[in-house]
């Protein structure tokens, strides 16, 4: 008799939160397989139903299907990237090939895509709602974009590749944590010279969890990297950190990604051409609000042209302060950070290190959702006694103006070595009004230092920005207010995905919001009129290498994705890709082809790395809307904010959407004014 499996179970903890206390790593696996076979079962409810295809018994089925899969899901990816083991990633590399052939025996029914296409086929005369309207348009897509018109032996070749990938992807993303658990570089006393106390106490915190010989330690997680090269006074250890910052997943033996890479290209491409597109960049741009590679280059070169120019004339005046100081060298990759902030120093009087005692993570999370219930009448209440998956993680109950429960939100800020670098949104739970009301239980994580005991924890500027950005995501799922799953919180074109999160990034160094929540850390008092106008003053400071080491990522990403051909070696096409940008020798990209999980963990951004410049142009245009009106927490601009893009998730075309919170489409012409490099 099989036991119990809790990951199965009718979940009845409070708001229906996967009961995390009762969950092991052996009830993965097999719920994972009893959810495939229900999954498979109504699939084949939907194809052996005898009566004709309607809206109700084909695509409301096909939304209604897989449900138990989806829960199980839906705790599986996000422990696996928040707090791993080797014996979860072990079940990661068998289920992701499985998960995948699972899906595409889906989407390569045949009897299943000719009533999704009698459907569509008969569309015109279908009442449906506007929503119900795009969800067959994209369902029809969707099947026809996974294979579903391929026959004989290039159906075959299909689901093979896809299950391939799958396995490469998985394994790209373990080595890449594997890399980064497995560093730790450790330090005396003297090397830490130049650093903020914080980021000390926070080096000592890492040297305690990790037992090394040595009383401090730092990692290979971004906010352990870049304080230490933005402060650390001794050059030959910045030069060493960040040599192995940037040689994550470049390490020949078992976590070398770059053989990887070059499979998963060859696949994509091959993929992409069996369903008749030129490149992969083709196949995954059609669907987006830039529509064709050609555009999105064009984005890229509009911008990478004043960037580099602009970067040119920072590294000058970062050159000029080393020689000031006698150095004898010239600047390189792993100096740039250190003399920018001596730099920042000099122009605009900001210590950034002084600054963060101004910058406490719960001041911060208080700023975020202040900025929410101004806009949106969102309250965030503590929800201290539910058990959750890790004991760093917060949680809060999101309600309404009226007390209603809109949804659960959880907070997973500290780093860890069971945990996957960078900052990120994801969901346990996703919005839908199909078969009932179901609310959403949405995550955000990050990488902050956790400082010592009974200390505040301090951050930079870009990690508050960080923050907002992260709860930008969290608000589109949280608010999220649609019928079908598919169609749920941040389910749209990654290039307009990142338009509610990179918008709610403006309200985080708004006056307003500094002088109520930036309060310093032992003394309480208010962060000084005088420094937040510095902060404003020095907004656009070292914008020329920050849009560099992000453009020449995108390009990297872009042009492996465009190219018609696949290559062997992917150092030699990195660095033939940075020859053909001109690429500046002092600045490297954001993300090297080996760590670059954003494109080779997943599809999600694969050959959408852009979009984020894409998105930056919205929110440009976006934010002037509330700058025009008045006032930062305007009512009419926030009413149709939330109506048209947080709340709408993907039930209307982006182009639709923008244009409806914006009484107009979007103009880009704000972009290079946003960055100063107008």
């Amino acid at each position: 008799m099989d036991l119990p499996n809790p990951l199965l179970e009718t979940w009845t903890s409070p708001f229906a939160l996967p009961p995390f206390a009762e969950i092991a790593t052996i009830h993965f696996r097999p719920a994972f397989e009893a959810a495939m076979r229900e999954h498979d079962a109504e699939i084949d409810t939907i194809v052996e139903n005898a009566q004709p295809p309607d809206y109700a018994n084909t695509i409301d089925a096909l939304e209604s299907a897989g449900q138990a899969l989806n829960k199980v899901g839906g705790v599986f990816w996000n422990v696996v990237a928040t707090d791993s083991n080797e014996d979860l990633r072990a079940i990661e590399r068998d289920i992701s090939p499985l998960l995948a052939r699972h899906y595409a025996a889906i989407s390569l029914n045949g009897r299943l895509f000719a009533r999704v296409a009698a459907l569509h086929e008969s569309r015109d005369g279908l009442t449906m709602s506007d929503e119900q309207a795009r969800l067959l348009e994209l369902t029809y897509k969707g099947f026809v974009r996974t294979g579903a018109r391929l026959q004989g032996s290039d159906r075959a070749r299909f689901a093979e590749i896809v299950e391939e990938l799958a396995s490469l992807e998985a394994q790209f993303a373990q080595n890449v944590l594997a890399d980064e658990s497995g560093f730790v570089m450790e330090l005396d006393e003297a090397d830490l010279a130049g650093l903020p106390a914080d980021v000390k106490a926070a080096a000592a915190q890492t040297a305690m969890e990790r037992k090394t010989a040595k009383p401090f330690a730092l990692t290979l997680s971004r906010s352990s990297v870049e304080p230490f090269l933005s402060h650390g006074e001794k050059r030959d250890l910045r030069e060493d950190l960040f040599k192995a910052w940037i040689a994550r997943g470049a390490h020949a033996g078992p976590t070398d990604n770059r053989p990887l890479i070059a499979e998963i290209l060859s696949l994509r491409q091959e993929r992409s051409r069996l369903l008749g597109y030129a490149t992969f960049a083709d196949y995954k741009l059609e669907p987006t609000m830039a529509g064709a590679p050609q555009a999105a280059l064009d984005l890229l070169d509009s911008v990478w042209r004043p960037a580099r120019a602009r970067a040119g004339e920072e590294c000058a005046g970062l050159q000029a302060v080393a020689d000031s100081e006698g150095a004898n060298f010239k600047i390189a990759a792993h100096d740039w950070r250190f003399y920018a902030e001596k730099l920042r120093r000099q122009r605009y009087d900001l210590d950034q290190s002084a600054l963060s005692s101004y910058f406490q993570l719960d001041r911060m999370i208080e700023a975020a959702f202040y900025c929410a219930e101004r806009l949106f009448g969102l309250r965030f209440l503590p929800c201290d006694d539910l058990a959750l998956y890790h004991p760093d993680v917060r949680a809060f109950e999101a309600v309404d103006r009226d007390g209603a429960h809109v949804a659960i939100f959880l907070g997973d800020y500290y780093a860890r070595s069971s945990k996957r670098s960078g900052a990120w949104m994801s969901q346990f739970r996703g919005q839908k009004k199909l078969g009932g009301e179901t609310r959403p239980i949405v995550v955000n994580v990050m990488n902050f230092p956790k400082p010592s005991s009974g200390r505040p924890t301090l951050m930079t500027l870009t990690e508050v920005i960080t923050l907002f950005h992260e709860f930008g995501h969290a608000l589109h799922g949280i608010l999220s207010d649609v019928v079908y799953p598919s169609m749920s919180g941040t389910s749209t074109p990654t290039d307009f995905v990142e338009f509610p999160s990179q918008l709610y990034e403006h309200w985080a160094l708004q006056p307003e919001i500094l002088q109520r929540f930036a309060v310093h850390c032992e003394t309480g008092a208010p962060i000084p009129k005088a420094t937040i106008d510095r902060i404003i003053e020095a907004r656009h400071f070292n914008q020329g290498f920050a849009t560099v080491e992000f453009c020449a990522s995108a390009y990297i990403d872009f042009l492996h994705h465009s190219s018609a051909q696949t290559t062997d070696d992917v150092e030699a096409s990195e660095w033939e890709i940075l020859r053909g940008i001109a690429m500046p020798a002092e600045i490297v990209p954001r993300h090297g082809a080996p760590h670059f999980s954003h494109i080779f963990s997943g599809e999600s951004y694969a050959a959408g790395y852009y979009s984020y410049l894409w998105s930056e142009a919205l929110d440009a245009d976006g934010f002037a809307a509330f700058e025009e009106a008045g006032d930062l927490f305007d009512e009419t601009m926030a009413r149709r904010l939330r109506e048209n893009v947080y709340a709408a998730g993907n039930r209307r075309d982006p182009q639709e959407a923008y244009a409806l919170f914006r009484g107009r489409p979007p103009r880009f012409e704000a972009l290079l004014r946003k960055k100063g490099l107008a």
